[in-house]
């Protein structure tokens, strides 16, 4: 029984303590967030009271290009895969591996002996039917006359007059047959159609070809030469307007080379959008002069729309991107900075167009911005201030 009451008694404290605990739970819980937040406050207002190094720049106003950026891929002019008209084999191989070639150039010599008989069977059919036809006209006369004096029948003269209208399509149909002799012959020479650059011999000297058959080697013109690339469809019908009022320019950069951009006109603008990407497809022409753009070769490619005269500029890196969108760190004229919401327009060379939250003349945070709140105190690095929009 003692030891019943004991146990009933350890029972009871526990119950007692924990009834305490649960009294006591919203005061502590109340004293940890107050104390928190009272530390949160504490380091903004540290935060706001330290002095924090950054770099500045000063809002400008001036005229930007408005500009499409996009990847673009080198394509030839025009590419010919050129095949044999006849078959035979190969006698001759005119040219090297890779060489420029002028539209006219010989470039392979099938055997012509095959054809070189053709013609000649051809043209020898002609002189017999020609002797046939005189022939024929000459005896279709005399029987005209013998009918005239009744010496021979209608029905001869008739036939006679038949057969050498007969011969007269025969000759014809012969010329025709020693044309086409003349006309395979000359296909034995097989002439680049393009001027441009050869590829690979894909057929060599000794091989027997078939007529269309296999492709002999591929020829590019590359001068000219086509840029294709595609932009988002939200710009056609800027696209379309300008093309409309003037010529577009078309800039080629080629990545990690020293050379300057390469400068064309868009010459090509597709008839329908794309709906799995919803872009449109575009080329520009390129003179290619000094040959740095190549056929199969990734390209930077920058088309420009137009020119905004009047465009508010900040360096990029000075815009930020937080929950509620884009800000920027202003820096007042007492040295503390106010964190305030921009709308952006594009980007140009590592500035950005704003459209909305910034004036000329101002001055933003370019770096540093990690350390600052509303109200911070900060000290300006290059106290010459960089301009925004220098490059242009």
């Amino acid at each position: 029984m003692k030891r019943a009451a004991t146990f009933q008694g350890n029972r009871n404290k526990q119950i007692r303590s924990s009834i305490y605990f649960l009294i006591r739970l919203p005061v502590i819980i109340g004293v940890l967030l107050g104390a928190s937040c009272g530390k949160k406050s504490a380091d903004a207002n540290a935060k706001q009271q330290q002095v924090a190094p950054v770099t500045a720049a000063t809002v400008i106003e001036r005229e930007a290009p408005v500009e499409i950026h996009a990847v673009g891929n080198v394509e030839a002019y025009l590419t010919v895969s050129v095949k044999s008209r006849v078959s035979g084999y190969i006698l001759g191989v005119h040219f090297d591996i890779g060489q420029d070639v002028k539209k006219g150039n010989l470039l392979y010599t099938i055997d012509p002996n095959l054809y070189k008989v053709a013609l000649k069977q051809a043209k020898a059919n002609l002189a017999k039917d020609v002797v046939q036809l005189e022939n024929a006209r000459k005896q279709a006369e005399r029987d005209v006359t013998l009918l005239q004096k009744g010496l021979a029948s209608q029905e001869e003269s008739d036939q006679t007059r038949t057969n050498a209208e007969a011969l007269v399509n025969q000759v014809a149909a012969d010329r025709a047959t020693v044309e086409n002799a003349k006309l395979q012959l000359s296909y034995c020479h097989i002439a680049s159609p393009i001027t441009g650059r050869a590829g690979d011999i894909l057929i060599n000297e000794g091989n027997l070809i078939n007529a269309n058959g296999e492709v002999l080697v591929v020829i590019n013109q590359v001068q000219p030469i086509y840029v294709s690339f595609s932009v988002p469809a939200q710009y056609l019908a800027e696209i379309i307007k300008r093309k409309a009022e003037d010529t577009l320019t078309v800039e080629a950069t080629i990545p990690q080379s020293d050379a300057a951009p390469q400068v064309g006109e868009l010459a090509f603008l597709d008839n329908t959008i794309d709906t799995s990407t919803g872009t449109i497809h575009l080329k520009g022409a390129f003179e290619n002069k000094d040959r740095l753009l190549w056929p199969g070769q990734f390209v930077d490619v920058k088309l420009k729309l137009s020119t905004r005269p009047h465009a508010v500029i900040v360096p990029s890196r000075a815009v930020m991107t937080g929950q509620k969108g884009q800000y920027v760190f202003v820096i007042k004229k007492d040295l503390t900075v106010e964190m305030r919401d921009v709308t952006t327009d594009f980007e140009i060379e590592g500035d950005t167009v704003i459209q909305k939250g910034l004036r000329a003349g101002e001055q933003v945070v370019t770096d540093g911005q990690l350390r600052l709140v509303g109200g911070s105190k900060v000290s300006i690095k290059n106290p010459s201030q960089e301009a925004a929009g220098r490059k242009g």
